[in-house]
């Protein structure tokens, strides 16, 4: 077994530090979100965590990590004799991201229990990481699927396994720690929201930390048992702590002041629900107890806060996370409670994560210069010569609910919302042998495959005789995510009568959507001369939105190079994820202009889409009395459908779904 990095021995990170020690004091608290770019020491210190997080006693011989003193009555295990039990670390279990579902819950011997009644259950990560930790990197990669396994898991602290009625229950309660990089999407908020605490780390700007961290990993990566060894008194320090943290907890009062204070916060932020509160409320007095007291602080209150309420104020997936610190202190001062009241609070012990882990105030502004001017309208919205005009960025107008575009046909990409595929999950639409582990049972197939062969295999009793061949496995019909192509128009002619901000409002809107149906996104943009690839095809729709709002105007309409450039993104796409089926979204007004017969090009380019069968909606921008419908012509070489801005809100005229799919079939 490889030595782990010493947790003691991360440079920096106080707030990373400390919301995982405070996990290590009061599991209740329910697990850290890790936020952060890459090479920040996530995963690092996640896993130098378990070498700090006390010793357990479980029953001998048990999968599951029973408790002796108080075994789980519906063990799979048991019942469980009193008085075997063994001592051993607590485990920290990886789930990886592309893990199957009988991984993570376990597999249960279909076979055996048709035709011995005997329930034969492999336990799943879930029952190895039972009271110990399950760690999750890249957790907002993880398949929706196993996502909603894991919610239920941590809501109910049991891991249920049902196939076809034979069900097997198991204790499950563990500290869910997860890492993440939001340049590659966001997490659903349901899972956001189960995780007690959130941390945003980066690495740090200052050279001597830097050269620190790289002098400590070097000596790590040439001896790692000697670089633990130099660590293991102030590891031994830390893990004493934590111990006496965990006697001292139950002893921690939480009074009416900060209570108040509590309830305050929340109310002040408007968190949803009463999840906040209540992590908050663990959150104080585990820091209590951490710095030694047994009375709830204001400033344990509000290092709760800045912990707990961050991922929890979000409206929209693409609103910073974040505190208004000056609100939290405002808010801590006017419900300030008597019997909290410290003139001279104590700001908590020196050493990893005590009395540190104070955000930094961010200082850079936020969402640009709120005096930028807006583009104006071009001369008779005429394009403008190439280079000409230009106009700087406009912010988008208000996003509204959309319709729903989807692919026609069916799939068979990654889990998601928008266009039908065959699934793992959903309604069963028949039947098939299984290729490799059987998942999902379709009962009715099996019995009917081995109902002629019962006599020939001798049965006598009332069972039945199952065979291997005959089990068949269970095809379902759900819904996939798609590649979801902006290809958006920004010349001249788009900034005409400041068509622009109610282009990117349609856009964003539309961007929103792709997020709530789980897709991947890319930008093409195209203006002047020539087309740029914003954005690449990926999962953060975040990463998008701000291309989006960064984007300026003006110059021709090169659209051919828009939708060849497209054509080109698609194809690098094809071969890196061939099953996820792409959906292209032109929003342009149908112009051409800019090099020799520009419209010609532009409807050979389109009709390259029509030939490889690529979904398309073009998303018409064209305004004023007179209408040239360049956009519905263009619609039809792209073998796609064209819809107005007004016509793409949910709230307009039905049928654009059943449109989309038509014209594109």
């Amino acid at each position: 077994m490889s030595t782990p990095f010493p947790f003691t021995a991360v440079v920096g990170q106080d707030d990373l530090r400390l919301a995982l020690l405070l996990n290590a004091v009061s599991p209740a608290v329910g697990g850290v979100l890790v936020r952060g770019e890459k090479g920040t020491a996530k995963s690092t210190a996640v896993r130098a965590l378990s070498a700090l997080m006390p010793t357990l006693d479980v029953v001998s011989g048990c999968r599951f990590s029973c408790d002796p003193g108080s075994p789980d009555p519906g063990c799979p295990d048991g019942p469980h004799e009193p008085g075997a039990f063994e001592t051993r670390a607590a485990r920290m279990v990886e789930l990886p991201v592309g893990a199957s579902e009988d991984r993570l819950v376990g597999a249960l011997d279909i076979e055996r229990a048709l035709s011995e009644g005997v329930k034969a259950f492999e336990p799943g990560l879930l029952a190895d990481a039972h009271r110990g930790i399950l760690y999750v990197d890249e957790v907002n990669l993880l398949h929706d699927h196993l996502v909603d396994l894991l919610l239920d898991a941590a809501a109910m602290g049991a891991s249920y396994v049902e196939r076809e009625g034979v069900s097997v229950r198991h204790a499950a309660r563990f500290l869910l720690v997860g890492t993440m990089n939001p340049e590659e999407g966001e997490l659903r908020p349901q899972l956001l929201d189960r995780f007690g605490l959130t941390v945003e780390v980066a690495a740090s700007r200052e050279p001597d930390q830097r050269v620190e961290v790289v002098r400590r990993r070097l000596a790590y990566d040439d001896d790692p048992a000697a670089f633990a060894a130099r660590w293991a008194e102030e590891e031994a320090a830390v893990r004493a702590r934590i111990v006496a943290a965990r006697e001292l907890l139950p002893s921690v009062r939480l009074g009416d002041g900060a209570l108040r204070q509590i309830a305050a916060t929340c109310a002040a932020f408007e968190v949803d629900g009463m999840r906040a509160d209540i992590v908050m409320a663990r959150t104080a007095t585990a820091l209590a107890a951490w710095a030694g007291r047994t009375d709830v602080l204001a400033e344990d209150v509000r290092q709760a806060a800045l912990l707990a309420l961050p991922h929890r104020r979000r409206r929209n997936p693409f609103d910073a996370p974040g505190l208004d610190e000056d609100k939290l202190d405002e808010t801590l001062e006017e419900f300030g409670g008597s019997d909290d009241d410290d003139p001279d609070p104590d700001p908590g012990p020196d050493g990893p994560g005590g009395g540190g882990g104070q955000p930094e105030p961010d200082d850079a502004p936020q969402g640009g210069d709120d005096t930028a001017a807006r583009p104006e309208a071009g001369e008779g919205g005429q394009p403008q010569p190439s280079g000409a005009g230009e106009q700087s960025a406009v912010r988008a107008s208000e996003p509204f609910r959309t319709k729903v575009l989807s692919v026609p046909g069916i799939g068979e990409g990654a889990a998601g919302r928008r266009s039908r595929a065959r699934t793992e999950h959903g309604r069963t639409t028949g039947a098939r042998r299984p290729r490799g582990a059987l998942t999902k049972l379709h009962l009715a197939a099996t019995v009917q495959a081995a109902a002629p062969h019962q006599r020939a295999r001798g049965r006598s009793g009332p069972g039945l005789v199952v065979r291997r061949d005959d089990l068949r496995q269970a095809t379902r019909e759900g819904r996939e995510g798609n590649l979801v192509l902006f290809v958006v128009d920004a010349s001249g002619s788009m900034a005409a009568r400041q068509r622009m901000s109610a282009v990117k409002g349609a856009v964003l809107s539309l961007l929103l959507d792709a997020y709530q149906r789980r897709d991947k996104v890319g930008l093409v943009t195209f203006r002047g001369t020539d087309a740029d690839v914003a954005l690449p095809p990926t999962s953060s729709v975040d990463a998008a939105a701000a291309r989006l709002e960064t984007l300026p105007t003006g110059g021709r309409t090169p659209l051919a190079a828009g939708l060849l450039r497209a054509h080109d993104v698609l194809r690098v796409e094809r071969l890196r994820d061939p099953a996820r089926r792409p959906l292209v979204v032109l929003v342009t007004d149908g112009r051409a202009t800019g090099g020799p017969e520009p419209v010609a090009l532009a409807g050979r380019a389109a009709r390259l889409f029509a030939a490889d069968g690529v979904a398309s909606v073009v998303v018409d921008c064209e305004s004023g009395p007179v209408r040239l419908g360049l956009a519905g012509q263009l619609a039809g070489e792209l073998g796609g459908t064209a819809v107005t801005l007004d016509e793409l809100r949910a709230d307009s005229i039905a049928g654009l779904v059943k449109d989309v799919q038509r014209r594109a079939a």
